[in-house]
């Protein structure tokens, strides 16, 4: 599912069978705004991106046009997260110390939680300090399809979960 405002920007990028967590982030950082969720054929753009991006391009999400709400703190996250490139991961610590704020490892990872558009602002390429895939709202089997597809999946990481295969479903 994924929300663009009249500008085309896009505000929110979730999986399919996640919709009410969707609203419920939107309805947080978007409170005064009526949120209208319209058909995919409405943002070709970001459809277009998304085809591409699952059919081995992967780079193509990287010029999408994004319109961010949230605190300062969480755009912050949100605008290093863009900055990692697909192939490469980083740690919840790599990515505090990357904003100038060492401490500040769980708020990150909430920031991350909090992410409103997931793959564009790719969170999924944060990883614990050990290599381990933790974290992703959209699920672990999700985290480790997309790591595998960019082929930036840890040497460390565990066997693909059982919902893991070939083809990613959810979007």
């Amino acid at each position: 599912m994924l929300v663009t405002d009249e500008q085309g920007r896009l505000r929110a990028l979730d999986w399919h069978d996640h919709e009410a967590r969707m609203r419920q982030l939107m309805t947080r950082q978007y409170r005064s705004l009526a949120i209208r969720l319209r058909d995919t054929a409405e943002a070709p753009v970001a459809a277009d991106a998304l085809l591409r991006y699952f059919g081995g391009e992967l780079h193509a999400l990287d010029r999408l046009s994004v319109a961010l709400g949230g605190t300062e703190f969480q755009r912050q996250v949100w605008h290093a997260l863009r900055s990692i490139p697909a192939g490469h991961t980083l740690s919840y610590g790599e990515l505090a110390k990357n904003i100038g704020r060492p401490a500040a490892v769980r708020a990150v990872g909430l920031a991350n939680g909090a992410n409103p558009v997931s793959l564009v602002l790719p969170c999924h390429r944060v990883i614990g300090s050990n290599s381990s895939l933790t974290g992703y709202g959209g699920g672990l089997h999700r985290k480790h399809w997309l790591l595998a597809h960019e082929h930036a999946l840890p040497a460390a990481s565990s066997a693909p979960p059982e919902q893991c295969s070939n083809r990613l479903p959810g979007f």
